[in-house]
């Protein structure tokens, strides 16, 4: 491991100078990519210093303890625990640190929920969910900017997608992905009788134009008017676009956006990031045993996580993790459950690492 944190530490000192050189400043994109390594690195070189710092005051407070001093030597001797307990820790943080990372971490996502089981009441349900991730959204200073959207009439929405844009979105919202339950009685339930429905979530990766090579003679484009609400511009114009990806049979709609250029625009992205999730899968299938360092298998077909209004309780059931909140859960306060969720992630793939 300290072999792998001094290279690390070289890397560091090397990027510091090659940032000092003139020609690359003037070069834009390598200056970004640099500048990104560089903070990447950071918090491992600032871990590894403490570390040497916290053996040097370990060395020093074991030579105290012999002193002649009583008074001072008893003082050492409890520096001397605090500070290996410390440095104990320190050397867990920097393991975690050296996990290697997920390539799309720092990604925008695509977003993408839907009504399941339960007809007007999974409908609802998705519409709540897309309220509780724009409050954790809007908690973390990330934009969201909806891409399509299919509206209920008894309300909520039987489709709905967006992009979700800031720092490291995809590294807190990768977990989402899944069959989200929920117990409680609906508003259309007359008998107060409590119903279990479900909505799916779908998070990718934004994927740029680089990673997914997108030929279009393999894509079909089908113009058609907007339906539903949206006003009469876009009820009465063929501004709405569907593609469907011929070899995959991936179909995307978008009629949100007033413009037809605009709806192909969404439409392609959402596509692209599809495509890309889609070369993901297929990739994890085939490296296989890499799938067991991770929660679950992002599919939506798999029930990740139950919302029980009665009880005010939300239950993770991939890591067995409940709690009695669902009613500050429900307005985007979701840190505690993505908190729990990372660190069991990173303690799966630390014991993956170790083997």
């Amino acid at each position: 491991m300290i072999d792998r944190i001094e290279f690390i530490c070289d890397r560091y000192k090397q990027i510091a100078d090659m940032l000092q050189d003139p020609n690359i400043v003037s070069d834009i994109k390598k200056l970004t990519d640099l500048s990104k390594e560089q903070r990447n690195l950071e918090p491992i070189v600032n871990k590894y210093q403490e570390l040497k710092q916290l053996e040097s005051d370990i060395a020093d407070l074991k030579e105290m303890t012999k002193d002649s001093d009583q008074e001072l030597r008893e003082m050492a001797t409890i520096e001397l625990e605090e500070s290996i307990a410390k440095k104990e820790q320190v050397e867990e943080d920097l393991k975690i640190l050296l996990i290697p990372k997920d390539p799309n971490d720092e990604k925008n996502v695509i977003m993408e929920i839907r009504g399941a089981a339960g007809g007007d009441e999974g409908n609802i349900f998705a519409g709540d969910l897309f309220r509780m991730y724009s409050k954790y959204a809007e908690s973390r200073g990330w934009k969201i900017e909806v891409m399509g959207s299919e509206p209920s009439e008894a309300g909520g929405f039987s489709y709905i997608g967006c992009m979700i844009k800031g720092d490291n979105v995809y590294s807190y919202l990768k977990y989402e992905s899944g069959s989200h339950r929920v117990q409680r009685v609906p508003v259309t339930e007359s008998a107060g009788r409590i119903h279990t429905s479900t909505a799916t979530v779908l998070v990718m990766p934004e994927a740029e134009e680089l990673e997914v090579e997108l030929d279009m003679n393999d894509v079909r484009i089908d113009i058609f008017c907007a339906s539903g609400p949206g006003g009469q511009c876009v009820n009465t114009t063929k501004s709405a676009i569907r593609v469907t990806h011929i070899p995959t049979g991936i179909v995307v709609s978008c009629q949100d956006e007033k413009s037809q250029h605009e709806n192909k625009a969404s439409a392609l992205k959402i596509l692209r990031a599809r495509l890309y999730d889609y070369m993901l899968q297929q990739k994890e299938a085939e490296e296989g045993a890499e799938r067991i360092s991770k929660i679950g298998h992002g599919d939506r077909s798999e029930k990740i996580r139950t919302y029980n209004y009665p009880q005010n309780r939300v239950t993770d059931h991939r890591i067995g993790f409940t709690i009695q909140q669902l009613d500050r859960v429900m307005e985007g306060k979701l840190d505690p459950i993505i908190e729990a969720l990372i660190a069991y992630d990173q303690k799966k793939k630390l014991s993956v690492e170790e083997e």
